[in-house]
């Protein structure tokens, strides 16, 4: 069976300022601070010029400035950093949620991609690839030897462009050949389904431009499916969702409250705050509502749930979040491509720091690890990374816990606990939350 392991992991920016003649001892002290700053440039320069000009083999000058700048951002924390033009490019295509490709999600098995599943309606699906298939050629080109994101990168093109994939299928003899034309591939941010007859499931996988409006369409699929005097409530799962688009955090949020700050965000100066707020209108008309979590769970997922825990408004499963707490920017550099640079923490609706702490459930449930992964680390936390900014009220515990989810429901204990609570089966003080014992009390 299949894991799904989530990864989280998800220059020098040598602008000199312009030097104005003043007088005094601050003064002097900037423009001995200019001085010190010229000269370590200096040492740069000349160190590159050296490593052009002696090292054994000719080096690529491009590659050597970009892993410079990136150097550079890194020992600043693990979040900041510098993408050239397809990097770039490329974290546009994520955030968008629609691409040129195939429509298959995949998988690295004994070196070749596993089809885990094609998505309906599709280049892949109307071609015939089926779930367990194993590519071993694109274009040709033998797959084993790449990593799984080259093989990716390899299927996916410009829309209406050809590719040819040789896929060795179980009880086949002969490797198939599949001679697809690329489409407009729309990725779901958001799967739904009722549970048994009575409960809305919400997984949001990534927050990226289309993550509202496929939650808006999901809810609405569900109350049809199920009349409102039966629906009992909903799950929303945040488990292993490494985070997006901070727009679409304060919006889902939104879909669940009726008013309230939803996260607030503090940069470097004291006054350097930003405040993001819910508009009236549930979207689920205010049943009861649960939401898990795990240590996979980060950044705009867990401005959701803190949001959420704070406003009282869902009871949260599972196991610590994550604990990505600060804001990166993305700076535009032209052709060049662009900057991302931490400039900000969040910040809960109390007043809580994320960073380096996470969110911690209202009702601790934690998922069994199979024998085969038993030896294998799968915690996941901000605080364990190397350089990470630390939270203002991170401690010895830190962030973070096992990051996994079974594929198999009946397997997933946390998701089983959420609906035992919802129909009433399991009880806990926590549950149901009551939007009247809020959590607000800001702190500046």
């Amino acid at each position: 069976m299949i894991r799904k392991l989530s990864l989280l992991f998800a220059g020098a920016l040598m602008g000199a300022s312009a030097m104005s003649l003043v007088y005094g001892t601050n003064g002097t002290a900037a423009i001995a601070a200019d001085t010190d700053t010229y000269r370590q440039l200096a040492i740069f320069g000349d160190i590159f010029e050296r490593v052009r000009a002696q090292y054994v083999t000719p080096p690529d000058d491009k590659k050597l400035i970009e892993n410079a700048i990136n150097g550079m951002l890194t020992s600043l924390d693990p979040h900041s950093s510098y993408l050239n033009a397809e990097a770039a490019q490329d974290m546009r295509v994520q955030t968008k949620g629609e691409f040129g490709g195939l429509g298959i999600e995949v998988t690295m098995e004994n070196e070749l991609v596993k089809v885990v599943a094609p998505i309906d309606d599709t280049p892949a699906s109307r071609a015939g690839i089926l779930s367990g298939d194993l590519i071993e050629k694109i274009d040709g080109e033998e797959v084993r030897g790449m990593t799984l994101n080259d093989a990716v990168d390899k299927m996916r093109g410009l829309v209406n462009t050809p590719i040819e994939l040789t896929v060795l299928r179980e009880g086949q003899s002969k490797p198939l050949t599949f001679k697809i034309i690329r489409d407009t591939i729309k990725v779901k941010a958001v799967k739904s389904r009722v549970e048994g007859d009575d409960i809305g499931y919400l997984k949001i996988t990534s927050f990226t431009e289309k993550t509202t409006d496929d939650l808006r369409a999901a809810i609405e699929d569900i109350r049809k499916q199920v009349p409102e005097d039966k629906l009992k409530g909903y799950v929303l799962d945040l488990r292993l969702n490494p985070g997006g688009l901070l727009d679409q955090a304060v919006n889902v949020s939104d879909a669940f409250l009726e008013r309230g700050e939803v996260v607030s965000t503090r940069g470097r100066e004291s006054g350097d705050i930003a405040r993001f707020s819910s508009q009236a209108g549930d979207l689920t008309g205010g049943k009861p509502l649960v939401v898990l979590i795990n240590g996979g769970s980060a950044s705009a997922s867990e401005i959701v749930a803190g949001a959420l825990k704070d406003h009282r408004r869902a009871t949260l499963v599972g196991t610590r979040s994550f604990g990505k707490g600060s804001v990166q920017t993305i700076i535009p550099l032209g052709e060049n491509g662009a900057l991302r640079l931490t400039t900000a923490l969040y910040y809960t609706p109390s007043g809580e720091s994320i960073q380096g702490k996470g969110i911690t459930p209202d009702i601790k449930v934690e998922q069994p690890l199979p024998e085969d992964l038993q030896d294998v680390d799968l915690s996941r936390g901000e605080s364990d990374l190397r350089g990470h900014i630390r939270g203002a009220e991170e401690d010895e515990e830190g962030s973070g816990s096992i990051a996994y989810v079974p594929q198999d429901p009946k397997e997933d204990v946390q998701l089983s606990y959420a609906l035992d609570l919802i129909r009433g089966v399991k009880t806990d003080p926590a549950y149901p939350a009551s939007p009247d014992k809020a959590v607000m009390n800001q702190q500046q």
